[in-house]
């Protein structure tokens, strides 16, 4: 079956909602505390993961429905769970993101303004692109942002390799009891939380309505595309963080601002002058795009959640609620500007916490008669989700044991 351009487009903005804080600041800071020894952490995570966000596209397209409207067929309470949820991490998690794109845009940009107003006009600058270019323009946005950002990061991982004197190691470490709550946060975020197989079933859904092609098979390739990207773009970062950071004896401030000045003046030490231009497009462009569709894609699960909950009591509730995320979020950073490491490790093993739920419902939902036959998973697809939900739950409870 041929794939054309024109059908990729859900896959690149889960990849673009993927790839940012899990992969600029959690994977450069597993290369730079642990060289490439985590690498096997972020396979393993990307593999035990794939069937529950490849779950999202695969009953969108297979259904013609939203994985919201499936976990209302599997009772009212699934989808008030998962309300509660969702409200409860999306000011977290945008709050994240957004501060680390300040604090980029700050240091690239010039300081000539404050974090806190770069935080407003960057928000503002999303809100203005969601609410007239619609979704539209985000699939075609996003293709260019996801190029631009593969594209800057190869090549600084490639003069990374040429520039380094030192001997390469790829031994694998475990990290030890203090450090086990890096080892979840960082999977927490690897690629992405569980609850964006959420979003890329509604933007899987957006995509049919001006793609008539868009079927589940072309769906589930460019799923694959993204989900790829992330996984290389992954690696590259922590190749970045290895290569540059490793055995430096500097560590990262938990100011956004601070952080961010650091990220790239390290880089710009160990390469050159040059690499700057390249870093900062990389970093922002990374950071932008999970800002942006954080904040298409929050709003949007909660405005088809209110409306499957309560009818429709909202008109306009995809509005309504990016402007209550944009507002908390503002509120959240005023409050806890400084305490970015902290705001970062919250909502990272938040993510990680909740994941045994998505993926338990995902698999129900896709092995239920609420899919057609044809599109259930296959046997393999079977185990690997087992293998999955026994890892989540795992790696869950044994980081709660030792809290």
């Amino acid at each position: 079956m041929a794939i054309s351009l024109k059908n990729i487009g859900p896959g690149l903005l889960f990849a673009g909602a993927a790839i940012g804080v899990s992969h600029l600041v959690q994977s450069t800071r597993a290369g730079a505390d642990f060289g490439f020894g985590l690498i096997w952490a972020l396979l393993l995570v990307n593999i035990f993961k794939y069937p529950f966000f490849q779950f999202g596209p695969r009953y969108a397209m297979a259904t013609g429905e939203t994985l919201l409207d499936g976990y209302k067929k599997l009772g009212k309470g699934v989808l008030i769970a998962y309300f509660i949820l969702s409200f409860a991490t999306m000011f977290t998690i945008q709050t994240a993101v957004t501060i680390v794109t300040a604090g980029l845009a700050s240091s690239i940009f010039g300081n000539f303004i404050s974090t806190e107003i770069w935080t407003v006009v960057i928000l503002s600058i999303c809100f203005l692109i969601l609410i007239l270019g619609k979704y539209n323009f985000l699939d075609k946005l996003m293709k260019i942002i996801i190029i631009t950002l593969t594209i800057s990061t190869i090549v600084a991982v490639i003069f990374a390799f040429q520039n380094t004197s030192e001997p390469t190691s790829l031994t694998q470490i475990f990290p030890n009891a203090m450090e086990f709550g890096f080892l979840i946060a960082f999977m927490g975020w690897m690629p992405a939380p569980l609850d964006i197989s959420v979003w890329h079933s509604l933007w899987a859904i957006e995509k049919q309505k001006t793609e008539q092609e868009y079927t589940v098979k072309s769906s589930l390739f460019d799923f694959n595309v993204g989900y790829f990207a992330t996984i290389v773009l992954g690696l590259g970062f922590i190749a970045l963080g290895a290569l540059v950071m490793f055995n430096s004896g500097e560590k990262f401030s938990g100011k956004a601002g601070k952080f961010s000045n650091q990220l790239i003046s390290m880089y710009t030490k160990s390469l050159g002058n040059w690499s700057y231009i390249i870093i900062g497009v990389a970093a922002f462009t990374t950071m932008f795009s999970t800002t942006l569709t954080t904040l298409d894609a929050s709003p949007r699960a909660m405005a088809k959640t209110t409306q499957l909950l309560f009818g429709n009591i909202l008109k306009r509730g995809y509005l309504l609620w990016i402007l209550i995320l944009i507002f908390g979020t503002i509120l959240i950073f005023f409050f806890l500007k400084s305490e970015m490491g902290l705001l970062i490790k919250i909502a990272t093993i938040l993510s990680f916490l909740t994941a045994p739920f998505y993926a338990i419902i995902n698999y129900r939902l896709i092995s239920s008669q609420h899919t057609p036959k044809e599109w259930r998973p296959s046997m393999k697809l079977h185990i690997l989700s087992w293998l999955g939900i026994l890892f989540l739950i795992g790696f869950s409870i044994w980081y709660l044991t030792i809290l």
